[in-house]
């Protein structure tokens, strides 16, 4: 009989890797695939493949999902996370590496019910239907409560051995991870950035300030607390480590204003419609100020500023 050929969506996460996990038992040929946006990383898919001898490739795809995420199709989840427009756009992509590549399906970690918006019945067949995937889209942890696909119905895989989860209790998820002594895995939603609220509403903010943003503009919303002054953005460090991104993270134009003396956060300036004008930087020394305990009974401040200019 022939050996099936796999390429699975490996996050890094629990469910990813119990999916591999899975398809080897049953001696199918896996590989691998991951993603990394200005959003998420691939660090964890990249443990996981190598603690399970797989092959895996990554496909950065910053800039398509970022112009995604400014205006999903679906909508969004709880903040900014459109996680059916994610889903359908990775899995375009791996249709097209199935194809080029000779791979007989495609499978996820998904499971039924985990997720109310990209979890449920309906949303799990819009995914495969408009991915271009429909019959050879596998969800292995929930394949008994859906349709069997192609490799199931040509015996490439035994659907028998396949499993029934649904539900947002992972259980029946971390019984088999103790089973086969997984414990690298995240955890869960820990790795996007548009689940988080205050990460979500720095991004809305910026999408409703600026045109076109950069990815240098989105990296910067990782870092510091974000104000907005007509068209200018002031970020205060929170920390050494974020006063010394901010330094990092500047570029041409941008400025950078510090207190002489006592110690305290750093400010990056950065002009988007207009150039930086007194009236920013006279706000950007007040925030600074008022995050700066050490400051707050002095008169008198005295500040450094340099200009990043080419």
């Amino acid at each position: 009989m022939k050996k099936a050929r796999a390429l699975v969506l490996l996050s890094g996460g629990l469910d990813s890797i119990l999916t591999v996990k899975l398809l080897l038992e049953q001696k199918i040929k896996v590989e691998t695939l991951v993603f990394k946006s200005c959003f998420f990383g691939s660090e964890h898919a990249q443990i996981t493949a190598e603690k399970l001898g797989v092959n895996l490739k990554i496909v950065d795809f910053s800039r398509k999902h970022f112009e995604m995420v400014k205006n999903p199709r679906h909508g969004y989840g709880k903040n900014m996370n459109p996680c059916i427009d994610c889903h359908m756009l990775m899995l375009r992509v791996a249709k097209e590496i199935m194809t080029r590549k000779g791979f007989d399906f495609v499978a996820t970690g998904e499971v039924l019910g985990e997720r109310p918006m990209s979890q449920n019945k309906q949303s799990l067949k819009l995914i495969e239907k408009q991915s271009g995937l429909k019959g050879y889209l596998l969800r292995p942890l929930s394949a008994k409560l859906l349709e069997p696909t192609e490799a199931e119905k040509q015996g490439l895989i035994n659907r028998s051995k396949l499993l029934s989860i649904s539900g947002r209790s992972r259980k029946e998820q971390l019984a088999m991870a103790k089973k086969w002594k997984i414990d690298w895995f995240p955890t869960p939603s820990g790795g996007c950035l548009l689940t988080d609220s205050r990460f979500s509403e720095k991004l809305r903010d910026l999408i409703k300030n600026i045109a076109k943003p950069s990815m240098d503009d989105i990296d910067l919303l990782k870092v510091g607390r974000h104000f907005w002054d007509n068209g200018v953005k002031i970020i205060i460090g929170r920390n050494h480590q974020e006063n010394l991104k901010l330094r990092e993270l500047g570029k041409n134009n941008d400025v950078l204003l510090e207190m002489k003396e006592p110690a305290g956060p750093t400010a990056l300036i950065r002009g988007y419609k207009k150039e930086i004008s007194e009236k920013s930087i006279q706000k950007a020394k007040e925030l600074i100020r008022a995050y700066a305990p050490k400051a707050r009974d002095k008169k008198r401040i005295s500040f450094d500023m340099f200009s990043l200019d080419s």
